[in-house]
Protein backbone atom coordinates (compact mmCIF):
# COMPACT_ATOMS: atom_id res chain seq x y z
CA UNK A 1 0.00 0.00 0.00
CA UNK A 2 1.03 3.58 -0.63
CA UNK A 3 -0.03 6.53 1.52
CA UNK A 4 -0.49 10.23 0.94
CA UNK A 5 -1.54 13.36 2.82
CA UNK A 6 -5.22 14.30 2.54
CA UNK A 7 -4.92 17.95 1.63
CA UNK A 8 -4.63 20.43 4.48
CA UNK A 9 -6.00 17.92 7.02
CA UNK A 10 -2.50 16.54 7.47
CA UNK A 11 -3.97 13.03 7.84
CA UNK A 12 -2.03 10.22 6.18
CA UNK A 13 -4.43 8.09 4.17
CA UNK A 14 -4.06 5.07 1.92
CA UNK A 15 -4.09 5.98 -1.76
CA UNK A 16 -7.24 3.89 -2.03
CA UNK A 17 -10.32 4.87 -0.06
CA UNK A 18 -12.73 1.96 0.37
CA UNK A 19 -16.23 3.10 -0.55
CA UNK A 20 -18.88 1.41 1.58
CA UNK A 21 -22.02 2.07 -0.47
CA UNK A 22 -22.17 -1.65 -1.24
CA UNK A 23 -22.82 -2.56 2.43
CA UNK A 24 -26.40 -3.30 3.46
CA UNK A 25 -29.62 -4.52 1.94
CA UNK A 26 -30.64 -1.74 -0.42
CA UNK A 27 -29.91 -3.67 -3.62
CA UNK A 28 -29.49 -7.31 -4.67
CA UNK A 29 -25.75 -6.84 -5.27
CA UNK A 30 -25.04 -5.39 -1.84
CA UNK A 31 -23.13 -7.13 0.95
CA UNK A 32 -24.64 -8.37 4.20
CA UNK A 33 -22.89 -8.13 7.58
CA UNK A 34 -20.66 -11.15 7.05
CA UNK A 35 -19.72 -10.26 3.48
CA UNK A 36 -19.06 -6.64 4.43
CA UNK A 37 -16.82 -7.78 7.28
CA UNK A 38 -14.81 -9.97 4.92
CA UNK A 39 -14.25 -7.06 2.54
CA UNK A 40 -13.26 -4.55 5.24
CA UNK A 41 -10.93 -7.02 6.98
CA UNK A 42 -9.23 -7.80 3.67
CA UNK A 43 -8.89 -4.09 2.95
CA UNK A 44 -7.17 -3.58 6.31
CA UNK A 45 -4.91 -6.56 5.61
CA UNK A 46 -3.93 -4.85 2.35
CA UNK A 47 -3.04 -1.63 4.17
CA UNK A 48 -6.16 0.42 3.48
CA UNK A 49 -6.88 2.78 6.38
CA UNK A 50 -9.39 5.12 4.71
CA UNK A 51 -13.13 4.33 4.61
CA UNK A 52 -16.00 6.38 3.18
CA UNK A 53 -19.66 5.81 4.02
CA UNK A 54 -22.85 7.89 4.40
CA UNK A 55 -26.01 8.01 6.46
CA UNK A 56 -28.07 7.38 3.33
CA UNK A 57 -26.32 4.15 2.26
CA UNK A 58 -28.87 1.41 2.89
CA UNK A 59 -30.56 3.73 5.39
CA UNK A 60 -27.62 3.60 7.76
CA UNK A 61 -26.81 -0.10 7.45
CA UNK A 62 -23.50 0.70 5.77
CA UNK A 63 -22.37 2.72 8.79
CA UNK A 64 -23.45 -0.07 11.15
CA UNK A 65 -21.54 -2.75 9.24
CA UNK A 66 -18.39 -0.63 8.96
CA UNK A 67 -18.55 0.35 12.61
CA UNK A 68 -19.00 -3.24 13.78
CA UNK A 69 -15.86 -4.33 11.92
CA UNK A 70 -13.67 -1.40 12.91
CA UNK A 71 -14.61 -1.94 16.57
CA UNK A 72 -12.24 -4.93 16.47
CA UNK A 73 -9.30 -2.75 15.37
CA UNK A 74 -7.34 0.18 16.75
CA UNK A 75 -9.60 3.14 15.98
CA UNK A 76 -6.63 5.52 16.01
CA UNK A 77 -5.21 3.80 12.93
CA UNK A 78 -8.33 4.29 10.81
CA UNK A 79 -9.61 7.32 8.90
CA UNK A 80 -13.41 7.22 8.71
CA UNK A 81 -15.55 9.57 6.62
CA UNK A 82 -19.31 9.88 6.42
CA UNK A 83 -21.81 12.30 4.89
CA UNK A 84 -25.00 14.25 5.51
CA UNK A 85 -27.61 15.70 3.15
CA UNK A 86 -30.02 12.86 2.44
CA UNK A 87 -32.14 10.85 4.92
CA UNK A 88 -30.52 8.12 6.99
CA UNK A 89 -32.51 5.50 8.88
CA UNK A 90 -35.57 7.73 9.27
CA UNK A 91 -37.47 9.64 6.58
CA UNK A 92 -39.25 12.78 7.75
CA UNK A 93 -39.43 16.48 6.88
CA UNK A 94 -36.15 17.34 8.61
CA UNK A 95 -34.23 14.18 7.73
CA UNK A 96 -32.76 15.76 4.62
CA UNK A 97 -30.94 18.98 3.83
CA UNK A 98 -28.21 20.89 5.65
CA UNK A 99 -30.10 22.79 8.32
CA UNK A 100 -28.64 22.86 11.83
CA UNK A 101 -31.39 20.51 13.02
CA UNK A 102 -30.71 17.96 10.27
CA UNK A 103 -26.93 18.10 10.65
CA UNK A 104 -27.01 17.68 14.43
CA UNK A 105 -29.59 14.86 14.35
CA UNK A 106 -27.96 12.96 11.51
CA UNK A 107 -24.45 13.35 12.92
CA UNK A 108 -25.55 11.90 16.26
CA UNK A 109 -27.23 9.01 14.45
CA UNK A 110 -24.17 8.34 12.28
CA UNK A 111 -21.83 8.32 15.27
CA UNK A 112 -24.16 5.95 17.09
CA UNK A 113 -24.33 3.54 14.15
CA UNK A 114 -20.56 3.68 13.70
CA UNK A 115 -19.98 3.22 17.43
CA UNK A 116 -17.60 6.19 17.45
CA UNK A 117 -17.27 9.40 19.40
CA UNK A 118 -15.61 11.31 16.58
CA UNK A 119 -15.63 11.23 12.79
CA UNK A 120 -12.36 12.02 11.04
CA UNK A 121 -14.14 13.58 8.07
CA UNK A 122 -17.76 14.77 7.79
CA UNK A 123 -18.90 15.76 4.32
CA UNK A 124 -21.95 17.45 2.89
CA UNK A 125 -23.27 14.98 0.33
CA UNK A 126 -24.52 17.71 -2.03
CA UNK A 127 -25.36 21.43 -1.91
CA UNK A 128 -28.58 22.44 -0.16
CA UNK A 129 -30.30 25.22 -2.09
CA UNK A 130 -32.88 25.75 0.66
CA UNK A 131 -30.48 26.47 3.53
CA UNK A 132 -28.09 29.45 3.65
CA UNK A 133 -24.50 28.23 3.52
CA UNK A 134 -23.79 30.38 6.61
CA UNK A 135 -26.24 28.25 8.62
CA UNK A 136 -24.64 25.05 7.40
CA UNK A 137 -21.07 26.15 8.07
CA UNK A 138 -21.89 27.39 11.60
CA UNK A 139 -23.55 24.05 12.42
CA UNK A 140 -20.60 22.10 11.04
CA UNK A 141 -18.10 24.30 12.88
CA UNK A 142 -19.94 23.66 16.13
CA UNK A 143 -19.63 19.90 15.49
CA UNK A 144 -15.87 20.35 15.13
CA UNK A 145 -15.69 22.40 18.34
CA UNK A 146 -17.72 19.77 20.21
CA UNK A 147 -15.16 17.18 19.18
CA UNK A 148 -17.64 15.13 17.13
CA UNK A 149 -15.86 15.89 13.86
CA UNK A 150 -12.19 16.52 13.06
CA UNK A 151 -12.39 17.79 9.48
CA UNK A 152 -15.04 18.92 7.01
CA UNK A 153 -15.48 18.05 3.37
CA UNK A 154 -17.86 18.58 0.46
CA UNK A 155 -19.08 16.57 -2.48
CA UNK A 156 -20.07 17.33 -6.07
CA UNK A 157 -21.03 20.98 -6.55
CA UNK A 158 -20.15 23.98 -8.69
CA UNK A 159 -16.78 25.59 -8.06
CA UNK A 160 -18.42 28.92 -7.24
CA UNK A 161 -20.44 27.21 -4.48
CA UNK A 162 -17.34 25.65 -2.99
CA UNK A 163 -15.62 29.04 -3.07
CA UNK A 164 -18.64 30.66 -1.42
CA UNK A 165 -18.47 28.12 1.42
CA UNK A 166 -14.73 28.77 1.83
CA UNK A 167 -15.30 32.53 1.93
CA UNK A 168 -17.96 32.16 4.64
CA UNK A 169 -15.56 30.08 6.72
CA UNK A 170 -12.76 32.60 6.29
CA UNK A 171 -14.98 35.59 7.08
CA UNK A 172 -16.57 34.03 10.16
CA UNK A 173 -13.50 32.19 11.42
CA UNK A 174 -15.12 28.78 10.97
CA UNK A 175 -13.75 25.36 10.07
CA UNK A 176 -13.58 25.10 6.27
CA UNK A 177 -14.10 22.35 3.74
CA UNK A 178 -10.74 20.61 3.30
CA UNK A 179 -11.75 17.80 0.93
CA UNK A 180 -13.75 17.45 -2.27
CA UNK A 181 -15.49 14.23 -3.31
CA UNK A 182 -16.61 14.56 -6.91
CA UNK A 183 -17.16 12.63 -10.13
CA UNK A 184 -13.91 12.22 -12.05
CA UNK A 185 -12.42 9.56 -14.32
CA UNK A 186 -10.98 9.10 -17.81
CA UNK A 187 -14.35 9.44 -19.54
CA UNK A 188 -15.52 12.39 -17.40
CA UNK A 189 -12.97 15.12 -16.73
CA UNK A 190 -15.06 18.29 -16.46
CA UNK A 191 -13.77 18.90 -12.90
CA UNK A 192 -10.39 19.82 -14.37
CA UNK A 193 -11.80 23.11 -15.69
CA UNK A 194 -12.73 24.89 -12.45
CA UNK A 195 -13.00 22.65 -9.40
CA UNK A 196 -9.51 21.19 -9.38
CA UNK A 197 -7.73 24.53 -9.82
CA UNK A 198 -9.68 25.72 -6.76
CA UNK A 199 -8.70 22.59 -4.85
CA UNK A 200 -5.04 23.17 -5.70
CA UNK A 201 -5.26 26.79 -4.57
CA UNK A 202 -6.61 25.82 -1.13
CA UNK A 203 -4.72 22.53 -0.67
CA UNK A 204 -7.97 20.57 -0.75
CA UNK A 205 -7.71 16.78 -0.75
CA UNK A 206 -9.68 15.09 -3.54
CA UNK A 207 -11.56 11.79 -3.38
CA UNK A 208 -13.13 11.06 -6.78
CA UNK A 209 -16.22 8.88 -6.62
CA UNK A 210 -17.00 6.33 -9.32
CA UNK A 211 -13.37 6.33 -10.56
CA UNK A 212 -14.25 3.57 -13.04
CA UNK A 213 -17.32 5.33 -14.41
CA UNK A 214 -19.85 2.94 -12.85
CA UNK A 215 -17.91 0.10 -14.44
CA UNK A 216 -17.76 1.66 -17.90
CA UNK A 217 -13.95 1.65 -17.78
CA UNK A 218 -13.77 -1.85 -16.32
CA UNK A 219 -15.11 -3.78 -19.31
CA UNK A 220 -15.44 -3.36 -23.10
CA UNK A 221 -18.04 -0.74 -23.92
CA UNK A 222 -20.28 -3.20 -25.70
CA UNK A 223 -20.64 -5.06 -22.39
CA UNK A 224 -21.58 -1.94 -20.43
CA UNK A 225 -24.72 -2.19 -18.27
CA UNK A 226 -24.60 -5.97 -18.24
CA UNK A 227 -24.61 -5.95 -14.42
CA UNK A 228 -27.31 -4.80 -12.02
CA UNK A 229 -24.81 -2.60 -10.21
CA UNK A 230 -23.84 -0.75 -13.39
CA UNK A 231 -27.53 -0.10 -14.08
CA UNK A 232 -28.01 1.20 -10.55
CA UNK A 233 -25.04 3.56 -10.64
CA UNK A 234 -25.88 4.98 -14.05
CA UNK A 235 -29.51 5.53 -13.11
CA UNK A 236 -28.60 6.91 -9.69
CA UNK A 237 -26.08 9.44 -10.98
CA UNK A 238 -27.89 10.00 -14.26
CA UNK A 239 -24.66 9.86 -16.25
CA UNK A 240 -24.98 8.41 -19.78
CA UNK A 241 -21.34 7.39 -20.18
CA UNK A 242 -22.11 5.32 -23.25
CA UNK A 243 -23.47 8.41 -25.03
CA UNK A 244 -20.45 10.69 -24.58
CA UNK A 245 -18.74 11.45 -27.94
CA UNK A 246 -15.29 10.09 -27.03
CA UNK A 247 -16.25 7.38 -24.56
CA UNK A 248 -15.95 4.40 -26.88
CA UNK A 249 -12.50 5.41 -28.08
CA UNK A 250 -11.29 6.02 -24.53
CA UNK A 251 -12.69 2.64 -23.49
CA UNK A 252 -10.92 0.93 -26.38
CA UNK A 253 -7.61 2.60 -25.52
CA UNK A 254 -7.95 1.38 -21.93
CA UNK A 255 -8.47 -2.10 -23.37
CA UNK A 256 -5.31 -1.77 -25.49
CA UNK A 257 -3.11 -0.69 -22.60
CA UNK A 258 -4.57 -3.37 -20.35
CA UNK A 259 -3.37 -5.96 -22.85
CA UNK A 260 0.08 -4.33 -23.07
CA UNK A 261 0.50 -4.19 -19.28
CA UNK A 262 -1.05 -7.63 -18.73
CA UNK A 263 -3.56 -5.95 -16.47
CA UNK A 264 -7.30 -5.54 -16.24
CA UNK A 265 -9.06 -2.51 -17.67
CA UNK A 266 -10.01 -1.43 -14.16
CA UNK A 267 -6.35 -1.49 -13.13
CA UNK A 268 -5.36 0.78 -16.01
CA UNK A 269 -8.16 3.22 -15.22
CA UNK A 270 -7.11 3.28 -11.55
CA UNK A 271 -3.42 3.58 -12.41
CA UNK A 272 -4.34 6.76 -14.30
CA UNK A 273 -5.81 8.11 -11.06
CA UNK A 274 -2.80 7.07 -8.96
CA UNK A 275 -0.48 9.05 -11.20
CA UNK A 276 -2.83 12.02 -11.56
CA UNK A 277 -1.99 15.16 -9.56
CA UNK A 278 -5.71 15.98 -9.37
CA UNK A 279 -6.47 12.82 -7.37
CA UNK A 280 -5.51 12.26 -3.74
CA UNK A 281 -7.31 8.96 -3.15
CA UNK A 282 -10.04 7.56 -5.41
CA UNK A 283 -13.02 5.98 -3.69
CA UNK A 284 -13.06 2.36 -4.80
CA UNK A 285 -16.44 0.81 -4.18
CA UNK A 286 -16.61 -2.93 -4.75
CA UNK A 287 -18.56 -5.93 -3.57
CA UNK A 288 -15.74 -8.33 -4.45
CA UNK A 289 -12.57 -9.16 -2.52
CA UNK A 290 -10.96 -10.15 -5.81
CA UNK A 291 -11.68 -6.74 -7.35
CA UNK A 292 -10.36 -5.04 -4.23
CA UNK A 293 -7.10 -6.98 -4.49
CA UNK A 294 -6.85 -6.03 -8.18
CA UNK A 295 -7.32 -2.36 -7.26
CA UNK A 296 -4.48 -2.50 -4.75
CA UNK A 297 -2.26 -4.30 -7.27
CA UNK A 298 -2.87 -1.40 -9.69
CA UNK A 299 -0.67 0.76 -7.45
CA UNK A 300 2.28 -1.10 -8.94
CA UNK A 301 1.40 0.01 -12.49
CA UNK A 302 3.40 3.06 -13.54
CA UNK A 303 1.89 4.46 -16.72
CA UNK A 304 4.34 6.30 -18.94
CA UNK A 305 3.72 9.92 -19.92
CA UNK A 306 2.97 8.78 -23.46
CA UNK A 307 0.46 6.23 -22.18
CA UNK A 308 -1.32 8.90 -20.15
CA UNK A 309 -1.38 11.20 -23.16
CA UNK A 310 -2.76 8.36 -25.28
CA UNK A 311 -5.57 7.71 -22.78
CA UNK A 312 -6.48 11.38 -22.40
CA UNK A 313 -6.17 12.55 -26.01
CA UNK A 314 -9.66 11.56 -27.30
CA UNK A 315 -11.57 13.36 -24.52
CA UNK A 316 -14.17 15.91 -25.53
CA UNK A 317 -16.19 18.24 -23.27
CA UNK A 318 -19.50 16.87 -22.00
CA UNK A 319 -22.31 18.29 -19.84
CA UNK A 320 -21.63 18.52 -16.10
CA UNK A 321 -23.07 15.68 -14.02
CA UNK A 322 -23.15 14.56 -10.42
CA UNK A 323 -24.21 17.79 -8.70
CA UNK A 324 -27.75 16.70 -7.84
Amino acid sequence: MEYTTLGSTGMEVSKICLGCMSFGSGQDWMLDDEEGRELVERAIDLGINFFDTANVYSAGESEEILGDVLADYDRDEMIVASKVRFPGANEHRNARGLSRKTIEQELEASLDRLGMDTLDLYQIHRWDYDTPIETTMWALDDAVRRGQVRHLGASSMWAHQFLEARRVSEREGLAAFETMQDLYHLAYREEEREMYPVCEQYDVGTMPWSPLGAGYLARPHEEFRTTTRADHEVENAGVPYHEFPASEEINERVQELAAEYDATMAQIALAWHFGNENTTAPIVGTSSVEHLEEAVAALEIDLSASDVEYLEEPYEPVPVYGHE
